[in-house]
C-alpha cells in the first residue's frame, strides 16, 4: 500500500526554483540585504536542491521495487499453483495404489479362508494305533482231578509270608550285576595283558634299521710319479665291520696330477669318518691328504 501510495505522491521537485525567486522578488522590493543573509540563504538553498535530488532519487528506487515486486509474487505463485497441481496428482496417484493394495489383501486373506476349510475337510481322521496282539494258543481243557483240594489255613499263610520276606530280604543283599563286572573287567584286563605281550614279543623279534651314510672320498698323492694304481690298492685293504667300498675313479687336478675319487658305504654307528681318514692316512708313502667330496645318508 505505502508503495503504491508513494508511486501516485506528486512531489513539487522545482520548488527550489520558485523559492529562489520569490526570494529575489523580495529583495528587489525590500532592497539589497546584508552579505552574511545572502550566504545563509544560498546554503539553505542548495540543501533544498539536495533534498530534492534525495527525493527524486528515493521515488525512482521505490518505483522500481514496486514494479519487481509486482512482477515477483505473480511469478512464485504460479510456481506454488504448479507444485500445489503436481502434489494433488501424487495424492491421487497413492491413494488409487493404496485402494488396488487393498483390494488385493481382502482377496488374499478370502483364498486363504477358503483354503484352510478345505484342507481341515479333506484331512482324514487319525487312526488309532494298532497293538501287535499275539496269535492266542489253544487252551486244553483241564482233565477232572480226583485229589481233594484243600484251603490254606492262617498259620500256613504267615508262614508263608514269613519265608517270602526272607527270600526278598536275601536277594536284596545279593549284587547279581556287580559281580557279573568284576568278572567281566577281569577277562578284559587279562586279554589286553596277552595282547601287549605278544606284540611286545613281536617287537622284539622284528630287526631295526640299520642307518648308513655313503661317502665320496677325494684321496690325494704326492706328485705326478705316485703310482695311483697302488694307492687305490691301499686304500681298498682298508678293511672293517659295516665298510663296503664302491666304484673308483681318477680326476685330473692339474700339472699331470690325478686324485683318486673313491665310495664307500658305511654303517653310522660302527664306521665314523675319522676313524676311515685315519686308516687311509696310514699309507704316508702314497697318500698325501683325505677330503670328503660328499656325503649322504641311505
Amino acid at each position: 500500500m505505502a508503495v503504491n501510495f508513494l508511486m501516485h505522491d506528486k512531489v513539487w521537485f522545482d520548488k527550489f526554483k520558485y523559492d529562489d525567486a520569490e526570494r529575489k522578488y523580495y529583495e528587489h522590493m525590500n532592497g539589497p540585504v546584508a552579505g552574511s543573509s545572502c550566504q545563509q540563504e544560498n546554503g539553505a538553498s542548495t540543501i533544498l536542491r539536495d533534498i530534492a535530488r534525495a527525493r527524486e532519487n528515493i521515488q525512482k528506487s521505490l518505483a522500481g521495487s514496486a514494479s519487481t515486486s509486482s512482477a515477483g509474487p505473480g511469478g512464485d505463485q504460479g510456481e506454488l499453483v504448479a507444485r500445489i497441481a503436481n502434489l494433488e496428482a501424487e495424492n491421487r496417484n497413492l491413494h488409487s495404489v493404496v485402494a488396488d493394495l487393498q483390494l488385493a489383501i481382502s482377496k488374499l486373506e478370502t483364498r486363504l479362508s477358503t483354503l484352510e476349510k478345505s484342507s481341515t475337510s479333506h484331512l482324514p481322521s487319525p487312526t488309532p494305533p494298532t497293538q501287535h496282539v499275539p496269535p492266542m494258543k489253544k487252551v486244553e481243557p483241564l482233565a477232572p482231578t480226583s485229589k481233594k483240594v484243600e484251603l490254606p489255613s492262617a498259620s500256613s499263610g504267615k508262614k508263608a509270608s514269613a519265608a517270602c520276606f526272607a527270600a526278598e530280604d536275601d536277594e536284596d543283599d545279593i549284587d547279581l550285576f556287580g559281580s557279573d563286572d568284576e568278572e567281566e573287567d577281569q577277562e578284559a584286563a587279562r586279554v589286553r595283558e596277552e595282547r601287549l605281550r605278544q606284540y611286545a614279543e613281536k617287537k622284539s623279534k622284528k630287526p631295526g634299521l640299520i642307518a648308513k651314510s655313503s661317502i665320496l672320498l677325494d684321496v690325494k698323492p704326492w706328485d705326478d710319479e705316485t703310482d695311483m694304481a697302488k694307492m687305490e690298492e691301499c686304500v681298498r685293504s682298508v678293511q672293517m665291520d659295516g665298510l663296503v667300498w664302491g666304484a673308483a675313479k681318477l680326476v685330473p687336478v692339474g700339472y699331470g696330477i690325478k686324485k683318486l675319487q673313491i665310495q664307500c658305504v658305511v654303517e653310522d654307528d660302527k664306521i665314523g669318518t675319522d676313524i676311515l681318514e685315519e686308516e687311509i692316512t696310514k699309507f704316508e708313502d702314497y697318500v698325501q691328504s683325505v677330503d670328503i667330496a660328499a656325503f649322504n645318508k641311505i
